[in-house]
Order: structure tokens, then sequence, then C-alpha cells
């Protein structure tokens, strides 16, 4: 059977106890999509938004996967675990007598620009091999601290050993390094048991389908649903040029930026046909990533 050629993308509501990638697989047979792929991997215990571009919706998937993100986490406090999650093995066991008073005490030095260093068990690669490969041969990598942002941390509720907490944070933040700083700081130590994503770049969880309801529409119903391409980069100014303009930009051509407009930087172009692409819109309009035609 001949694959489909769609364009578009899908918020899926990804469930515990799957990989990404095996979310993604069974997307892509659900809509015999050509080519697909995800914004952001999510452990298999991690539940929640997980964005698929399918098609040509993959040349923006950057901007999704660079985003903003917001995550609800449930960590376990006293306890410490090689992994930072549910996952690994129990390195340490302390007794965890922290009170709401002291985590709403420690939560604001988590906030605002923070040097994080990422984790052993993580997908971040050295020398073309995941990091979590060298941590289960027991081989140790020196990894560079890396500047996160963390926007907001709220602690939802602590129930007994058990600390809920809401965090909107940048790309590239790692929750479970959160998860043990928290610990640390609480002084009894604290690993990840759950985690759910409810937001990434400009998308929320409440648009997101889940794959068993996935599964049961029918192919119509599917496509209905899907997204364009457009919406990964609904963030960036909007540019319109004539027929003209589109079709020098088409042809890795530079033209000149249309009358009036004053702004820098990154925009989405629209030509009279649709969306076109990226352009950089500086002196001239220099064509990025675009649409095929």
């Amino acid at each position: 059977m001949s694959k489909t050629l769609i364009d578009g993308v899908l918020l899926l509501d990804k469930p515990t106890g799957w990989t990404s990638n095996a979310v993604l697989q069974k997307t892509k047979r659900l809509f015999n999509a050509a080519k697909a792929g995800h914004t952001g991997t999510l452990d298999p215990f991690a539940s929640g938004l997980l964005p698929i571009c399918f098609g040509q919706a993959a040349k923006f998937s950057s901007h999704a996967l660079h985003g903003d993100k917001a995550y609800r986490a449930v960590l376990k406090l006293g306890i410490t675990t090689t992994t930072g999650d549910i996952e690994g093995e129990v390195l340490e066991t302390k007794p965890a007598a922290a009170t709401l008073d002291a985590v709403l005490h420690v939560l604001p030095t988590f906030t605002g620009p923070l040097l994080q260093t990422p984790p052993m068990y993580s997908a971040l690669k050295h020398q073309g091999r995941p990091l979590y490969e060298y941590a289960r041969a027991g081989i140790e990598i020196e990894r560079k601290p890396r500047e996160v942002t963390i926007y907001s941390l709220s602690a939802d509720k602590l129930d007994g050993d058990e600390l809920t907490i809401d965090v909107r944070c940048s790309g590239g933040t790692y929750i479970r390094t959160l998860a043990e700083d928290i610990g640390k700081a609480l002084g009894c130590g604290a690993h990840l048991i759950a985690l759910r994503r409810t937001a990434s770049s400009t998308f929320t969880l409440d648009q997101a389908v889940s794959l068993e309801a996935l599964a049961n529409m029918t192919e119509a119903q599917r496509l209905s649903i899907l997204l364009p391409p457009d919406t990964l980069v609904a963030h960036l100014p909007r540019l319109d040029v004539d027929a003209e303009t589109a079709q020098q930009l088409q042809h890795g051509k530079s033209p000149d930026r249309p009358a009036g407009y004053s702004g820098r930087g990154m925009v989405r172009v629209y030509s009279p046909a649709g969306f076109l692409g990226l352009a950089s819109a500086d002196e001239k309009l220099t064509p990025s990533r675009l649409m095929a035609t």
C-alpha cells in the first residue's frame, strides 16, 4: 500500500508506558503517512502533549522543539535514584520530613535563569551515541552545564512524601534534574515519579487527542484534526508578498522587502496562494525554509 503525502501537525496526548518513538510509529501507521517526526521526547513513564509533524511540517518542527514547555510533575521526597526518576534504582533513602512551608521557601530559588547539568540518563548525544547508552554501560561522560530558564514554579500540593509541582520553563529543561535539585535543597533528596507535559510552544494539552481516540477515528476524522504547518511558526511576524516576490524566493533569490515593511529578523511569508515558508527580512528577503511547490 502506497504511503499518503500529508502535511500537518497532530497534537497527541502521549499515554504512559509508551516511548515517544513507539507512539510516533503507531500514529504514522494510522495515517499511513510517508513522513513524520515528533517535537521533543517524553520518557516512557511520562505522558502529555507530544506534537507530531507530518510531511513538510517537519521543516518547522524546531520551533516547537526548542519552544517553551509546561509540566505537572510529582516528586517522591526522601528517595534518590540512579536516573532521577521512577525507572532508576534506589541510591539513598532519608526521612522525608519537609513541610509545605519549607517547600514554598525553597521553590523561588529555582526560578529565573539557571545552569543545569544534563543527566547521564538522557537522549543527549556524545560522539553520536545517546548518553543513556554510556550510563547503562557504567561510563560517566563529562557534561557542560547549560543555561535554562524556569519562568514559574509552584507547589500544587504536598501529600505525605509526594510533592506535586507545576513548572513553566524554556525548552531543554530537564524536570528530573529540577526534581533532584529541589530534593537536595530540602535536605532529603527526591526523584520524579510522574510527569505530564501540559504545554509545548503555543500548544496546550486541552487541544490534544488521545492515542485511543485517534485509533477509533475514520480516516476523514483524523485528517480533519490536523493543524496546518504554519501553526508551528505562528509566533513569528507575518509578511504577505505578491506572486512575483514569492516566485523569486522559491528560486532561491533574495528580492527586496515589500514597500513599507520595516521589521527585521525571521518572518513567516504568505503568497496569494497561501503559506510559503520562512524568510529572513533584513536588507532583503532571504529564503530560509520554504514549502515545496
